[in-house]
């Protein structure tokens, strides 16, 4: 199936709408999912001013593959507790949203040149549902996860958001959750930010507002910073697919922008369109 066709099937599936903001949420800390904390009550705040979509797409940085681009396509997306050593209340957490198969497998066909497959064994995992609660308590709105291929080098992503860009124009919104530094190995408990999170974190806004992806996808330019900011990718490259879905015609708002627990941005952002 040929992109025009693809994108004539979005128009059955779904009825066209003003255009979607695009967000990006710092996760942190899974109890931010059953904590009243700075974090939890600004999601809660955002929903509530977001225009509700008719489907939301999520980017998490807890579902990487390799060589291949997986949507998932199950009617039920199951919750996925995926840590260990949180208070069993945690664990009892559901989201029971539905899922959007119909758009979803659309969706494969619109990433074939990125190797898109259908999944049906993943769900919402802890990026995705954690934040999602605060956002959409109700549990009402379809919801479905696309992959973050990790093989690939950094601007793959910001193509991954170019292509999903056309969704937002049929009610969709592209949801990427991760942290803008996430280096676990250097949390302090307590102590005060990092000079390198506080730097990577800087320099992450300031390329962001310009526009400049390029630099933010530039592994050489970005050197040791960008390692120490992220010994792994996983938690950047949601980050890059929303900034890759947006264009000139969105104003970007950023929120919650402070370093937790020494070297965690909670940074959020969104795009939304003038």
């Amino acid at each position: 199936m040929n992109t025009e066709q693809t994108l004539s099937n979005l128009r059955s599936t779904l009825s066209p709408s003003d255009r979607m903001p695009l967000v990006f949420l710092g996760h942190g800390n899974p109890m931010n999912a059953i904590t009243d904390t700075t974090f939890s009550r600004a999601w809660a705040d955002l929903g509530r001013t977001l225009p509700r979509p008719q489907a939301i797409l999520v980017v998490s940085a807890h579902w990487v593959t390799r060589r291949t681009t997986l949507v998932n396509v199950s009617n039920m997306p199951r919750t996925i507790h995926d840590f260990y050593g949180f208070p069993e209340a945690l664990y009892d957490q559901q989201y029971p949203a539905p899922g959007q198969p119909d758009l979803a497998r659309e969706v494969v066909t619109l990433l074939a040149s990125h190797h898109a497959e259908e999944d049906e064994i993943w769900g919402l995992d802890h990026g995705a549902w954690t934040v999602l609660k605060h956002l959409y308590p109700e549990a009402d709105i379809p919801v479905f996860q696309v992959s973050i291929d990790i093989s690939r080098d950094l601007d793959y992503q910001l193509e991954i958001g170019r292509t999903l860009s056309q969704l937002r124009d049929r009610g969709v919104l592209v949801l990427g959750s991760g942290n803008v530094v996430h280096n676990l190995g250097a949390i302090r408990p307590g102590g005060k930010p990092l000079d390198f999170a506080l730097e990577f974190d800087t320099l992450f806004a300031d390329r962001l507002t310009g526009r400049d992806f390029a630099a933010l996808t530039d592994r050489e330019a970005l050197g040791s910073l960008l390692k120490a900011a992220h010994p792994s990718m996983d938690h950047y490259l949601p980050a890059l697919t929303v900034a890759g879905a947006s264009d000139t015609r969105d104003d970007l708002t950023f929120m919650t922008d402070t370093i937790d627990l020494g070297s965690l941005s909670m940074r959020s952002f969104v795009f939304h369109g003038r």
